[in-house]
């Protein structure tokens, strides 16, 4: 029989969240909806099914599974919220970074830095939780604080809600997971040259060529040598390359050996003032910032600076190393059992000297009759010398079988994982380190208006106080899906880790803490050892209730653990800080409830998913007794919507509008100060992209938004007297055309930021400088396929 065509009250409960009932209701009428379309659609005649495969198979927009051998069934059928970004959609868009890519996805946002600090790398956070730590490169945890580039990805995929069961610790709002370009049995070669605003330049090319009836070898390249757009100075440069050997193609045993090799020469950027912007402000102050009445409001009057200046120096630099290497062996035992192996060490390097911009400085600040030109600015160079290693080993096994009547799809595993990481320690103050003595390290303060590159400024010295931490993991899962009838499938998961943590480091002995490390000197060094080891246990139990073949509805739950140290492996001995070893790892737990229709011909996919986020045992200041206590946690209330796939053959969409209310819970940072908000978690992003295809043209262009960000997180502050208490709503618009001159050679110009609207991108967490939006741009990008 041929397949089913398909086209595809305000009072709330007592006791129930406003926006949870809302979410509810649009839950159900989608649902309700999709399932009386199919329900009531005519047969289609045999002929007309064959003409929706293949209309299906030709949308480059749409996946139809993960690339992961953890998610066994199709995505329609997966119990969870997965996005999958695939090359066809980052290429038309142009993207060169995984910030760029993970535009795609609402509910993500970016991160600056603590204070005066810079994050490293690619810093964001996912459904209101900090997320950098949790991605994977083909399944495998990947490590280093770099900026990763996606020239040699076939797709990334966005998993959504707590992962442990599938990928162990962390994962608190699910995961990202890279997939590799690999060798296969086609010969197929492509390069791109890329220019455009801010000096861009950017080649990339990749070439697969078949070496025998069973083997192939394809190689990835890419280099760049840009500026950023709007910004003075700052720069983005580098090299990458990456081989890949196949042998068995299309027999039961299979081979790839490839690797990863990055370098990077930036100059990285330590940010802009926040002074003269809407919500900038300065209040009275004593003591060494003192700042009276007629000062502040002179400061609260400023203009603001140019968006563009650069505060750091012509000497500021960020080199990175990157290398890694994967051996993947596979083996289907039978055409319905395979085994695999993968075996993966991986090393990267970074050496960077920022400069950040801090607060005013100078006795003529403010002053009625001071030239606010000759205002001034101060400024710390932070030093950054961190090296990541890892070293895994993973054997899984994938299965189909039929048990006690039921089909069952069952993945399991076992892996092995060690990862270090150094942080070397420097220092800028004047003192003696094991007899030798260092001058303190002093910066000149900058121009507000006009600062000067190369002014020159001090490097922080090596104190050889540095920072050792590693992790090692033994972790055992076992993920099943069971088919209790053609309608209702049950998956669940459970994963058992046992993990070491240790940290070595050191305290540099001055006079002030001589007393309390007898047998050292001033300027000695005395080291100091740390230690963790527990076991974990993460789960996860979905239904999926399928009313039609092309449609679902699931109820998930499911829960991840992050034990003290468990993102960058340093423990701490205070026994305020989340990383102290006697705390017991946080847990974050999820509900989510959603819904996946395949539409028009099921060339269309539209899913929609309410969820409720709880992140428990947070450290929380007792407001009686004044110890620090594991009673806080972090709950988030959110709905999405996706949509991505053919409208039309010649019409392609990808879209996403995700609501989000996150609130902090018996957070208290003293007896009288207490948290209630998440920083950096909007109540709405949205983001679209679509383009349309006639003959040799093809029109295309997005939308992002992203509402307001709150920094402000303190229950009942008065937000006019705080400094920035948010990112500002914005909404941006981008376009695309592209022109195919022939078969083999494509013309592809992208316009982003048409509109050229000011915007906040990132904002530091003490609201004083913050890091500005792209302008807009213009990049012209000839593809020559050979």
């Amino acid at each position: 029989m041929a397949k089913q065509a398909s086209i595809r009250s305000r009072k709330h409960a007592p006791g129930v969240h406003p926006f949870i009932g809302t979410s509810l209701v649009a839950l159900g009428a989608l649902s309700s909806a999709s399932i009386a379309v199919a329900q009531t659609a005519p047969q289609d005649t045999k002929t007309l099914e064959e003409v929706t495969v293949k209309a299906s198979r030709a949308s480059s927009f749409k996946a139809e599974a993960s690339a992961s051998n953890k998610l066994t069934q199709p995505l329609l059928d997966t119990p969870k919220t997965v996005q999958v970004v695939k090359k066809e959609v980052l290429k038309e868009q142009g993207a060169a970074s995984l910030m760029e890519a993970l535009r795609n996805t609402p509910g993500i946002t970016m991160q600056l830095g603590e204070g005066g600090n810079t994050s490293a790398g690619d810093t964001f956070q996912m459904r209101g939780f900090a997320s950098q730590q949790s991605t994977f490169v083909d399944g495998v945890r990947d490590l280093g604080a770099v900026s990763r580039d996606i020239f040699n990805l076939e797709q990334v995929e966005i998993v959504k809600g707590p992962a442990g069961a599938d990928v162990g610790r962390g994962a608190s709002s699910g995961y990202i997971n890279l997939i590799t370009k690999l060798a296969n049995r086609e010969d197929a070669s492509e390069a791109s040259l890329t220019v455009g605003t801010a000096d861009k330049k950017r080649v990339t090319a990749d070439v697969n060529r078949q070496l025998g009836e069973n083997s192939a070898f394809r190689i990835n390249a890419m280099v760049q040598d840009s500026g950023v757009p709007g910004r003075d100075f700052v720069k983005q440069k580098g090299e990458a390359m990456a081989p890949s050997l196949a042998f068995g193609l299309g027999t039961p045993t299979r081979i790839h050996l490839y690797s990863l090799h990055q370098r990077q020469d930036n100059v990285p950027d330590g940010g802009v003032p926040t002074i003269g912007l809407k919500g900038a402000y300065r209040g009275t102050a004593t003591g060494t910032s003192a700042v009276n009445a007629t000062q502040a409001a002179a400061i609260n009057a400023a203009r603001a600076v140019d968006s563009s200046n650069f505060y750091g120096s012509r000497d500021d630099h960020e080199k990175v190393t990157a290398d890694m290497f994967t051996a993947k062996i596979e083996h289907d035992v039978s055409p319905k059992t395979t085994v695999r192996n993968i075996t993966r060490y991986g090393k990267s390097h970074v050496d960077r000297v920022l400069t950040s911009v801090g607060a005013l400085v100078g006795s003529n600040v403010g002053d009625p009759v001071g030239d606010a030109s000759q205002w001034t600015v101060s400024r710390s160079r932070q030093r950054i010398d961190q090296v990541n290693e890892i070293l895994v080993n993973q054997t899984s096994v994938n299965t189909e079988q039929t048990w006690g009547g039921f089909k069952h799809s069952l993945v399991g595993g076992l892996e092995l994982m060690h990862e270090s990481q150094t942080n070397k320690g420097f220092g800028t103050a004047a003192q003696t380190i094991r007899g030798v003595s260092y001058a303190a390290i002093t910066n000149p303060a900058a121009n507000l208006y006009n600062p000067n590159a190369n002014d020159a400024l001090g490097i922080p010295y090596a104190t050889g106080v540095d920072t050792d931490g590693s992790t090692t993991t033994i972790g055992l899962y076992a993920l099943d899906t069971v088919d209790l009838t053609p309608q209702l499938k049950v998956n669940a998961g459970l994963r058992l880790d046992h993990y070491s943590i240790k940290t070595t480091s050191g305290t540099l002995i001055t006079s002030s803490n001589l007393a309390a490390n007898p047998g050292y000197a001033v300027g000695g060094i005395a080291p100091s050892s740390l230690s963790d080891s527990d076991n974990l246990v993460s789960w996860n139990l979905g239904v999926v209730y399928k009313p039609a073949t092309n449609g679902s509805v699931y109820a998930a739950v499911a829960n991840s653990l992050t034990p003290p140290g468990g993102n960058n492996f340093v423990l701490s001995a205070s026994a305020t800080n989340q990383a102290n070893s006697s705390l017991d790892p946080q847990e974050t737990t999820t509900i989510e409830v959603g819904t996946k229709w395949d539409l028009l011909d099921e060339k269309l996919n539209v899913s929609a998913a309410i969820y409720r986020a709880e992140n428990d045992k947070q450290t929380s200041v007792d407001a009686f007794s004044g110890q620090t206590l594991q009673f806080g946690k972090t709950r988030v209330d959110g709905i999405e919507f996706a949509a991505v796939g053919q409208i039309t053959n010649f019409w392609q969409v990808s879209a996403g509008l995700a609501f989000m209310d996150a609130k902090q819970i018996k957070q208290f940072s003293s007896a009288t100060s207490e948290n209630n908000g998440v920083r950096w978690s909007p109540d709405m992003t949205a983001s679209v992209w679509t383009s349309y295809t006639a003959g040799a043209f093809t029109l295309g262009g997005g939308v992002r938004h992203v509402s307001d960000q709150k920094r402000v997180i303190t229950k009942g502050a008065d937000l006019s007297t705080q400094n920035m208490p948010k990112i500002p709503s914005y909404t941006l618009v981008d376009l695309m055309a592209a022109y195919k001159v022939s078969k083999n050679l494509n013309l592809q110009l992208n316009v982003y930021n048409l509109f050229d609207k000011d915007y906040i991108e990132k904002l530091n967490n003490n609201g004083g400088r913050y890091m500005p939006g792209a302008p807009r741009t213009v990049s012209l990008t000839a593809s020559v396929k050979f």
